[in-house]
């Protein structure tokens, strides 16, 4: 079985990240648009406060992405939340296992980061499971949270606490 690095995305990955997002697999299942432009991945990996995107790489091609932003209020500093998707061509390889121990690292080991949120579809069992492992817990509930294929979609709200 190949590698997985994971590393901090570069300028150079946008267009990567734009194509994989696009991917109807992908965006099912996320709070992205589908058919995001290019320009967006170009700002996005611009360098702001409190962000980090970390690619997940295996044999060189984009396996999955994540980005973590920490909260920018004084008194939330403690605080992240993150978005994360893996390509269905890379599902079931340890891609989001990758990228989450190398983001909790981040956090404990880095960042001084307490409380690490997110927020997840219901209908999502192989996130869920994930989150699960790496001690998240569901906190509440969201009814009717957001628009996917023109139904509403409920969805979980996690965190995971600093031990």
């Amino acid at each position: 079985m190949s590698e997985i690095v994971i590393r901090h995305a570069e300028a150079r990955d946008a267009e990567d990240l734009r194509q994989f997002y696009a991917l109807p697999e992908v965006y099912h299942n996320l709070l992205q648009l589908p058919h995001p432009p290019a320009e967006l991945w170009e700002d996005r990996l611009k360098p702001q406060p409190g962000r980090r995107h970390l690619v997940a790489c295996i044999d060189n091609q984009l396996a999955g992405n994540l980005t973590l932003m920490v909260e920018q209020n004084p008194r939330r500093s403690h605080v992240a939340t993150f978005g994360m998707a893996v390509s269905s061509a890379f599902h079931n390889r340890g891609v989001a296992s990758a990228l989450m121990r190398e983001m909790i690292n981040l956090c404990d080991n880095w960042l001084r980061i307490d409380r690490i949120e997110l927020t997840v579809f219901v209908d999502n069992s192989p996130a869920l499971a994930v989150y699960r492992k790496f001690g998240f817990e569901i906190e509440g509930t969201g009814k009717r949270y957001a628009l996917r294929n023109g139904e509403f979609v409920d969805s979980y709200f996690m965190a995971r606490m600093k031990s």
